[in-house]
């Protein structure tokens, strides 16, 4: 079974359930301050590991809620069943389901699904990336100055990135905290965001995301420039063009 096609059909299908239960009663509860999880979060995971488990009973799986799932160390799913649950929780549109194929440790496939958009981004190692089976591509600003930048951060830990906002809001043209990792990475591979930083990430946040970019023409490192690893904390994303001047703004923060 193809990992890709898999993964965007088990994805919109998640996307579905998240859908029906907007309008339900939900449980919130908190995992630690400002950090929600919700009865939907483990609905959605416990049908993606259903069905990774039926179509590919010998890999492992990483889920944000239920974390490890054994299996064969070589072939792995990365999952985020709700990304943005606060957003979710509110009835706030910006929400999505990100799912990751990795195999000997590289990610061949993600799909980054918004539900209540209707959008579903996609990429497959070498094979370019798409927005519900169109390709899209990076945006082509040069500077951070005539960009749209976008980053995350917890609340209760501001302070860890407050400074970085405040630096990159003075050169940007807007900077923008939406509340998903995932879609934010989404969006800098359509073009609609020039850049994106977070620190304090979790694989299953950036694991189908920051393929997504690089198959639409874009640049992934960490913060500080070095390779990115998809479970070290810090991300940088961009079209490629600004890269640098983002690394140098953020590095120019004490």
């Amino acid at each position: 079974m193809d990992p890709l096609n898999f993964a965007v059909a088990l994805a919109r299908d998640a996307g579905a359930l998240l859908r029906r239960k907007l309008d339900e009663p939900r449980t919130i509860s908190e995992k630690r301050p400002h950090d929600l999880v919700t009865d939907a979060d483990a609905a959605s995971e416990a049908l993606i590991v259903a069905r990774i488990r039926a179509a590919f009973p010998a890999a492992s799986i990483l889920g944000e809620e239920g974390g490890e799932y054994a299996g064969d160390a070589t072939e792995r799913w990365i999952v985020d069943p709700l990304d943005g649950t606060t957003n979710y929780a509110h009835g706030y549109p910006l929400f999505c389901v990100s799912i990751a194929y990795e195999l000997y440790g590289v990610v061949e496939a993600g799909v980054v699904y918004a539900p209540q958009f209707d959008e579903c981004y996609a990429a497959r190692r070498g094979d370019g990336a798409t927005l519900n089976g169109r390709a899209i591509r990076v945006s082509s600003r040069q500077r951070v100055g005539e960009s749209l930048v976008c980053t995350g951060f917890m609340p209760a830990s501001y302070e860890r990135n407050g400074r970085y906002f405040a630096a990159v809001s003075q050169v940007a043209q807007g900077v923008r905290r939406d509340g998903s990792a995932a879609l934010d990475l989404a969006m800098v591979a359509a073009g609609r965001f020039d850049a994106f930083w977070e620190r304090d990430l979790k694989a299953w946040d950036v694991a189908a995301g920051s393929l997504i970019v690089t198959e639409a023409g874009g640049m992934v490192s960490a913060m500080d420039g070095t390779q990115l690893a998809i479970s070290a904390g810090s991300i940088l994303a961009s079209n490629g063009s600004v890269h640098d001047e983002m690394r140098a703004l953020l590095g120019s923060v004490g």
